[in-house]
């Protein structure tokens, strides 16, 4: 059985949204370790343009690997 458009594109959001969290926690460290000084609100604009590229990156892999599949 193949998800639907919609089961997948929830799926990549909400992993993806999970790992908006994680990244911006891990930034708020990481960064200043390595010297790079950032605001609060240039560190969110850098974890959202990461972020919309992990949920299109997410959601076609998922069609992808469903289209192969139903394929075979």
């Amino acid at each position: 059985m193949t998800q639907s458009r919609r089961h997948s594109l929830l799926e990549a959001v909400t992993n993806t949204v999970v790992g908006l969290l994680v990244t911006l926690g891990a930034q708020l460290i990481v960064y200043p370790c390595y010297g790079a000084t950032f605001t609060f609100g240039q560190n969110l604009q850098i974890t959202f343009i990461f972020t919309v590229l992990s949920v299109v990156r997410s959601y076609l892999l998922r069609r992808g690997f469903n289209w192969w599949h139903r394929k075979r």
